[in-house]
């Protein structure tokens, strides 16, 4: 966020009404009430809890927050009391009238309606969950976890109804937390995919390790199939797939994703953006300067280039309420825009994202260059250190860092909260590579993994090393493949026709080697494989590749029914 000038002139007893609560809605009225005290603030709440952690939704699920009013940040009361203000629940604005600058209200309890004047309105609707119009589609026993009262009725149904297996409809971070939550409740659990991946905002490799915790906790797993029909009589008893396949449980939970909750604001004539969202400028103003809109509705633009995007994630919101609170009061304050940093645990799994992915970019298209590495959360002489993979985005004339994924059991999310500092602050790679972070061993390593990261990703893109990343490029290269981890690694699995040479007897047996022919050299992580690599090159060979990130990203970049095969060095 960008601060200009701040007046001093705040308006005497200025009406806002906003629209909606949770993050933005209750964010932006605690803000505007610690800046004017005179301030009439109300705030109208469709549902019966204005304030509450719906991102927590799923840990209560699962019984890991055992309390249902810790969910509770603040109700109608406590908010009156701290704030002063004037909250009205199970209510919802259904027309705005932007000439008189009056809202209209319809009370959800008797359905009688009323209107109420603003003189600054705020949208802060969210978005809804998208709820495909299929055959059975209302059945009971068919549920999504948006709010309390939706998990309210979830516990109840398996408490009453004596579930035993739970059919879950999409694998986005919802999906995931709650199948991880089901599975701690000892339940059954079969997850369903339309996309050809779970997580589908991730490319596609790094998502593997979640694949295989996914198999750890025996969850059924179907992927690239849709949903086109429920079955039942009082109840959803089974779902028909698109392929024709039939799955059978005694509960359903969708999480297909959602879309802004825009309707509202397009009645009343505000211009829309991208994916139906209300387009906002800078200041979060929407094409009527009084009217202001964040979180899940908006339109956000993506810090690293621009582009306006539908990305609906908690810590923008909280970051926009408090943005919104202070130019209704008088600043003028910028929301620069985000990066869609993002973070979700599965088993033993952490897969975060930060800035755009690879498909992002080609997408886009924006140039880019990959790399990954592989190191040890911690350093490796002290007990417990855990592989972290980290996959760098870099532009490669700038050498400024796009994007970055990493997957690991422990680590992860302080490395990709450097890293989204990184892309924000517009770090090149070697000032990544320079940052003076904390060292201790057991905290991490002398070389960070996001410094070891970095300084990869230096090599690739300045040509210090050339890479290839799949089997398919290896065979259109036409080259041979030398292993270069120990004897006793390559017995235990290894590339097909791999010529096995350890690291420390590459120098006095390369003249094993044809120098005039191809070779691709690779190793557990591709650290080994950059040594070999260079003393390749040193004593003459002609055509030297290093396979990008050795055996572990192998086993990623691999289909799932092959990565035992190839990736078991990753478990």
């Amino acid at each position: 966020m960008t601060h200009e000038t701040v007046s001093d002139n705040i308006h005497k007893r200025n009406k806002i009404v906003i629209v909606g609560g949770v993050a933005v809605g209750a964010g932006a009225a605690a803000k505007i009430r610690r800046m004017d005290e005179s301030a009439e603030i109300v705030v109208i709440e469709r549902g019966p809890h204005v304030s509450f952690a719906n991102c927590g939704l799923p840990y209560y699920l699962g019984d890991v927050i055992s309390k249902r009013e810790a969910l509770l940040l603040h109700t109608p009361s406590s908010l009156r009391a701290r704030f002063e203000l004037d909250v009205r629940t199970r209510q919802e604005v259904v027309a705005i009238d932007r000439e008189n600058k009056m809202v209209k209200i319809s009370k959800l309890r008797d359905g009688s309606n009323y209107e109420e004047s603003y003189d600054k309105l705020v949208l802060a609707m969210g978005a809804q969950p998208i709820m495909p119009r299929l055959p059975g589609i209302q059945l009971p026993g068919i549920f999504q976890l948006r709010t309390i009262p939706d998990v309210d009725d979830m516990k109840a149904w398996i408490a009453s109804r004596g579930v035993h297996h739970v059919a879950v409809v999409g694998a986005g971070f919802i999906g995931i937390e709650t199948v991880e939550n089901l599975t701690a409740l000892g339940l059954r659990v079969t997850l369903i995919e339309k996309a050809p991946q779970v997580l589908p905002p991730f490319d596609e490799e790094m998502t593997a390790h979640v694949r295989q915790d996914l198999k750890r906790l025996h969850v059924n797993t179907v992927l690239g199939d849709g949903i086109s029909e429920f079955r039942g009589t009082d109840r959803a008893t089974e779902v028909v797939l698109e392929s024709g396949r039939l799955i059978r449980a005694d509960m359903f939970i969708l999480g297909l994703g959602v879309r802004p909750n825009s309707g509202l604001a397009k009645e009343a004539g505000l211009e829309l953006g991208t994916a139906g969202t209300v387009k906002v400028n800078e200041y979060l103003q929407t094409s009527d300067p009084d009217i202001y809109a964040a979180g899940d509705v908006a339109e956000v633009a993506h810090l690293v280039n621009g582009s306006p995007r539908f990305l609906p994630l908690a810590g923008a919101a909280n970051k926009q309420a408090r943005i919104i609170g202070e130019n209704i009061c008088g600043a003028r304050v910028k929301f620069e825009g985000t990066l869609g940093t993002a973070i979700v645990k599965l088993g033993e799994t952490t897969l975060a994202m930060t800035g755009l992915t690879e498909k992002a970019a080609k997408a886009g298209g924006i140039s880019y260059a990959v790399s990954y590495n592989t190191a040890g959360h911690h350093a490796g002489y002290y007990p417990g250190a855990a592989d972290l993979t980290v996959k760098l985005l870099v532009e490669p004339l700038t050498e400024l860092v796009l994007g970055a994924q990493i997957s690991g059991k422990q680590g992860v999310d302080k490395r990709i909260d450097v890293l989204a500092t990184a892309i924000a602050g517009r770090l090149t790679l070697d000032e990544v590579a320079g940052l003076d972070l904390a060292y201790a061993p057991s905290f991490s390593s002398a070389k960070d993994p996001v410094i070891m990261a970095a300084m990869v990703a230096q090599h690739v893109v300045r040509g210090e090393v050339h890479t290839v990343r799949t089997m398919e490029d290896i065979r259109r290269l036409g080259a041979l493949i030398l292993d270069v981890r120990s004897e006793q690694e390559a017995a235990k699995n290894a590339l097909p026709g791999a010529v096995n040479i350890p690291l420390d007897q590459l120098r006095e047996r390369a003249d094993e080697l044809d120098k005039n022919i191809t070779w691709v050299v690779y190793c557990r992580s591709g650290q080994r494989s950059y040594f070999a690599y260079q003393i390749l090159s040193g004593l003459g060979f002609n055509s030297v590749y290093n396979l990008d990130g050795g055996m572990i990203v192998q086993g990623m970049l691999q289909e799932v029914e092959d990565f035992d095969k190839i990736g078991s060095a990753v478990s």
